[in-house]
């Protein structure tokens, strides 16, 4: 989007309701073995999971991720920023915010924003189990499940607000 003002969103809908920008995203959860993608419709009512990419080897998870971006070619990336329940963040932010620059430099001019994703995968496993998925096929779709909770929120936010959701992510070029 070459409008600022558009890619941050704003304008209201007729009802006076926030307008909410159209066009696809995925939701990413980063996890030290595994990250899962999720996708929405390009209304952005609903995240559905779309695949778990192997986390341990970086560079071949960036390709990866660079090569969903390109099939399902969306407006933006969101990226869960794991915080603690205080709102401070530790090792694993700053590990999630590196990742999500070495993404934004590979999928540019696609953005990339940074969401708060306190809870979500405790959310995702504890919905899992709930739904009578065993632990060890569990552990295959719960970032599958964290990432579609991390955009499922991140779409609301941006629903009520009318204002793109969390931080945007520079690349570090």
């Amino acid at each position: 989007m070459s409008d600022p003002a558009a890619a941050e969103g704003g304008g209201t809908e007729p009802g006076g309701r926030p307008a909410m920008r159209r066009g696809r995203r995925l939701g990413v959860d980063v996890g030290d073995a595994r990250i899962g993608v999720a996708s929405c419709d390009p209304d952005g009512i609903l995240a559905t999971p779309v695949e778990t990419v192997p986390g341990r080897d970086v560079p071949a998870a960036l390709r990866r991720l660079a090569a969903i971006v390109a099939e399902y070619e969306p407006i933006e990336v969101v990226v869960g920023l794991p915080r603690s329940l205080n709102g401070t963040e530790g090792p694993a932010a700053a590990k999630v915010r590196g990742f999500a620059r070495s993404v934004a430099k590979i999928i540019t001019p696609v953005p990339v924003r940074l969401v708060d994703e306190r809870m979500t995968t405790v959310t995702a496993a504890q919905g899992l189990r709930a739904s009578g998925v065993k632990a060890k096929k569990g552990r295959s779709v719960v970032d599958q499940a964290a990432a579609v909770i991390i955009l499922q929120t991140a779409l609301e936010t941006e629903r009520v607000s009318g204002k793109a959701p969390g931080e945007s992510v520079q690349s570090s070029i």
